[in-house]
């Protein structure tokens, strides 16, 4: 998130521990004054229970301390097909994963060059249909295929696999890794990119986040501000479990081409 948004105040909040009661404790410190965050990032997750709709409150329609709409990212998860809270919740955007082939090996010799390469589903990204959840209005038709009535994970997808890590906490140095808890963080820098360019020009924080990125997948602008990922699977269910065309629940929508999202998102009225 810092190298993505390298201006950003970047907050961690620690739960005192991993139960529910104290996790959806951190999510409200981290919207709550003095930090007033507008976008979250959640890298954790449980398998869905009946009842987790309870817990919706602690994402749906939330302004922060200083009054501000707040966007929930959260991981899909790491054990291939099969969904997840709270990424299943309707009022939090669920980020699933890819694995990413640089087009030209870095460095680069301009930094601003673009190197895109290819890009395929990630076998260990979760993804599938809510068997509690309901499906927001603007997920459906996209979601037709699989179920017209239920949530369906993941809304956007990023890069998940061969990520290298600078970390002296118990590895010393350099470290490869994978999960879904690179691509949640991942989005959230590039929300808080677009929030900033909302308040260049004077614009609110935005307050619909999730329906804005559907509006787009609509609209004939789809192929320009998303790469469709059409190649890889998580598992062996069927369709469900593999990429193509447009939305599916391995990547959702697809992954971002900053460059020509971020100015479209920035100028939703909303």
């Amino acid at each position: 998130a810092c190298a993505l948004a390298p201006k950003a105040t970047i907050i961690l909040v620690e739960a005192a521990s991993n139960n529910d009661t104290d996790l959806y404790a951190a999510v409200q410190v981290a919207t709550s004054a003095p930090y007033n965050a507008t976008t979250v990032s959640m890298s954790w997750g449980e398998g869905e229970f009946s009842g987790e709709q309870s817990n919706d409150v602690y994402f749906c329609n939330i302004l922060n301390g200083a009054g501000q709409p707040v966007t929930y990212f959260a991981s899909s998860g790491d054990g291939g097909h099969g969904t997840i809270y709270p990424s299943a919740s309707p009022c939090v955007i669920a980020v699933g994963g890819t694995t990413l082939i640089l087009g030209q090996a870095a460095p680069l010799g301009n930094p601003l060059q673009l190197n895109y390469g290819t890009e395929n589903g990630w076998r260990d990204g979760g993804g599938g249909v809510s068997p509690y959840e309901s499906q927001m209005s603007w997920q459906n038709p996209a979601c037709a295929t699989w179920s017209t009535t239920n949530r369906c994970v993941p809304d956007i997808a990023s890069v998940a696999q061969n990520i290298p890590v600078y970390d002296t906490y118990g590895y010393g140095g350099w470290v490869n890794v994978a999960g879904t808890s690179i691509s949640s963080p991942d989005w959230a820098a590039f929300f808080t990119l677009v929030n900033s360019l909302r308040a260049a020009a004077g614009k609110t924080t935005t307050s619909q986040a999730a329906q804005n990125l559907y509006n787009i997948y609509y609209s004939g602008n789809y192929t320009t501000d998303f790469h469709d990922v059409t190649t890889g699977n998580n598992g062996g269910c069927g369709s469900q479990c593999n990429t193509g065309p447009g939305y599916d629940l391995v990547t959702g929508i697809g992954t971002y081409q900053a460059n020509k999202l971020a100015p479209a998102l920035a100028a939703d009225p909303n």
